[in-house]
């Protein structure tokens, strides 16, 4: 569906390869966010076994976006040294081991360590998976980021899913993620291996730019327009970010819900979203980027609304659900604008806007977290709410 978004009919049948390649990175995508959504699930797990309140759980957090901010460029190094199919596999095994520490830590100190570590192999291989699926667009001709990322939807959904069933079960958090990381890891190595693989631009024990091939730089400022398009997605994943690692302790706070229930908040923001993300190709082609993250906009603004003003469970899950709807299609298209911009290389405009919107996601807790320790839950939605506005504003930039 996703992959005639930007297609002609005149366009030819993709070849073996590339189907098979593209196949390989929607499972890359769909493990990545079935990890995210496992753990997300098992945050409230986190704050009864250890006894903290919001605003030690949101500092703990922040270390998490440390991690991943750290490691986010050296993951375009790691691909440029050993090549892309082998740096994904090697960055999608440290990432899902990385899901077996948080609940072994025995207290604050060591579970901010192990939210770093944790953190480090998210943002490894959220960058290196990305890059892939830009190597399977070029190769089609034509979008595939929309799909790709429905994809990852679907994987926080059914991790979601994981989590409320054993939530609902009783099930001990460190058992739960301790069974899923090993199967989540051996998925994600098998179907690197299928992804775009290229020689390694130079060899493991050679200098970088032996054959004439520049390494990528360790750190680089986005371009002004990146920079817009980053910003736009920074208000998106901000959201996102909130709705994720919030939700269940939302409903179980204010609204007095259940754990079982508390966790379902997360998995109907995780289902709206990815349908949306799986048939938003066809909206953008009806109504245009920009028309459609302003009515994102709105709609997202709307459920925020909702969850600020919710004190039963069922009206918080509808906010929660009308968010995910509101923002499924931003991050896509923005990477797909970045992609356009002339002012420096496509690969660097989209790192750009991906450190930009994968940070605010990371930080998002924590700040969420800050908020809420010296005010409530409420008021932190409540800046979720402009910042969800914001997407009307700025929905310029995606204007080709």
């Amino acid at each position: 569906m996703e992959a005639t978004a930007a297609g002609t009919s005149g366009q030819s049948r993709p070849g073996r390869e590339v189907r098979r390649a593209r196949v390989a990175v929607s499972v890359v995508f769909a493990v990545h966010g079935t990890a995210s959504g496992t753990f997300a699930t098992r945050i409230p797990w986190l704050r009864e076994n250890l006894g903290l309140s919001p605003g030690w759980l949101g500092l703990a957090l922040v270390f998490m976006t440390v991690g991943a901010s750290a490691a986010m460029p050296l993951s375009a190094r790691l691909a440029h040294r050993y090549g892309p199919r082998r740096a994904l596999a090697w960055v999608s095994l440290v990432c899902c081991a990385g899901l077996v520490l948080p609940p072994q830590a025995p207290a604050l100190g060591w579970l901010c360590v192990a939210l770093f570590l944790y953190g480090c192999g998210l943002g490894l291989m959220d960058v290196a998976m990305n890059a892939q699926g830009v190597r399977v667009e070029a190769a089609y001709g034509r979008s595939v980021m929309s799909g790709l990322h429905g994809l990852w939807s679907v994987g926080t959904l059914v991790g979601g899913a994981g989590g409320v069933l054993a939530a609902h079960a009783g099930l001990d958090g460190r058992v739960h993620l301790a069974s899923a990381a090993p199967l989540l890891g051996a998925l994600a190595v098998a179907a690197a291996h299928w992804t775009p693989g290229t020689e390694p631009a130079t060899a493991p024990d050679a200098a970088d730019g032996d054959d004439g091939t520049e390494a990528p730089p360790r750190f680089a400022l986005p371009s002004r327009g990146a920079l817009a398009i980053g910003l736009l997605g920074f208000c998106a994943v901000f959201a996102e970010g909130a709705s994720m690692d919030w939700s269940g302790i939302y409903l179980a706070d204010v609204t007095g819900a259940e754990p079982g229930l508390a966790a379902s908040a997360y998995t109907a923001f995780a289902c709206t979203m990815a349908l949306a993300r799986l048939s938003g190709d066809a909206v953008v082609r009806r109504f245009g980027p920009v028309a459609t993250v302003r009515a994102g906009g709105v709609l997202a603004a709307l459920g925020a609304a909702l969850v600020v003003a919710a004190r039963t469970p069922a009206v918080a899950v509808t906010g929660f659900a009308l968010i995910g709807v509101g923002i499924a299609v931003v991050v896509p298209l923005c990477f797909a604008a970045a992609g356009r911009t002339t002012a420096t290389a496509p690969g660097q405009a989209i790192a750009g806007v991906a450190t930009l919107a994968y940070a605010s996601g990371l930080a998002a807790p924590a700040i969420v977290g800050w908020i809420a320790q010296t005010t409530t839950l409420s008021v932190s939605f409540g800046v979720v709410t402009a910042l969800l506005l914001g997407l009307v504003a700025m929905a310029t930039v995606l204007r080709a």
